[in-house]
């Protein structure tokens, strides 16, 4: 069983709106003895490894870096990106569908990824999700009223 949360996923020029809005700067990584900017909006996803944290970047890219992903967690706009599992934490404007299934909940990213719910997170994941979704259904009507006045 599936369910669609969105009609369709977000046109790369509306999630560049949208983390405009959101006002998400780019992230400043450790990387091999210098540190590299890399936009927030543009991480679709992170997974933890132990004491490393792999992004997973919407052109296909990952990231190692060398900080925990509760530490990362910290530094990420938490409007955006929510944790729906101890391994993962997802960024909300790529999210494609959500699995119910009574077993184990699973969530498909827009790049074909999919992550695992646990249990003990599920109610709050979905109001998380819900609530991003009122968020862009008022962001969706702000320009227009902006227009008319």
């Amino acid at each position: 069983m599936k369910a669609t949360l969105l009609a369709k996923p977000l046109t790369h020029a509306r999630v560049e709106q949208i983390a405009d809005q959101f006002a998400m700067p780019d992230l400043t990584l450790p990387f091999w003895g210098y540190r590299k900017k890399m936009p927030m909006h543009q991480i679709v996803r992170l997974e933890g490894e132990g004491n490393y944290t792999v992004f997973h970047f919407v052109d296909g890219s990952q990231l190692m870096v060398s900080l925990t992903l509760k530490k990362m967690e910290s530094r990420l706009s938490p409007k955006v990106f929510v944790r729906p599992h101890k391994k993962n934490i997802i960024n909300l404007l790529y999210l494609d569908s959500i699995h119910p299934d009574p077993q184990q909940m699973r969530v498909s990213l827009v790049n074909g990824d999919q992550v695992d719910v646990s249990r003990r997170k599920a109610s709050r994941f979905i109001k998380q999700v819900k609530g991003f979704q009122q968020e862009l259904q008022v962001l969706a009507v702000q320009p227009s009223e902006v227009l008319a006045a």
